[in-house]
């Protein structure tokens, strides 16, 4: 069992970045892969980032490659996602995930989710 907490969402312009915060508690997130999704008021779940357990492999969605970053800091059961150059569509509630199963071509999110963090870009 783990337990997932994001952090780091907020209000920011057009262009501008934010940092994401996971912090897992309960059994370490080292034991796991990690991702990001997202999801905007009446639209469906969009997987934006994932992370092996060792940071040895990344993903990313088709939306966000080239603007965000995700990385993992074992010793702190923290996974972080950089985001940069923010669009107004990416406002959504990002939600943490561990357990899932990444590949370069499809993605599968682990029964362990956060509450989410409101990220708003405004135009």
């Amino acid at each position: 069992q783990v337990q997932l907490v994001e952090s780091g969402g907020g209000l920011v312009q057009a262009g501008g970045s934010l940092r994401l915060s996971c912090t897992a508690s309960g059994r370490t997130s080292s034991s796991y892969a990690m991702g990001w999704f997202r999801q905007a008021p009446g639209k469906e779940r969009e997987f934006v980032a994932a992370i092996s357990r060792n940071s040895g492999s990344t993903y990313y969605g088709d939306s966000v490659k080239g603007r965000v970053t995700i990385s993992r800091d074992n010793a702190k059961n923290t996974v972080y996602l950089q985001m940069n150059s923010l669009k107004p569509e990416e406002t959504a509630v990002y939600y943490c995930n561990a357990g899932g199963l990444y590949y370069s071509d499809r993605h599968s999110p682990g029964s362990y989710w956060g509450l989410g963090t409101q990220v708003t870009v405004s135009s």
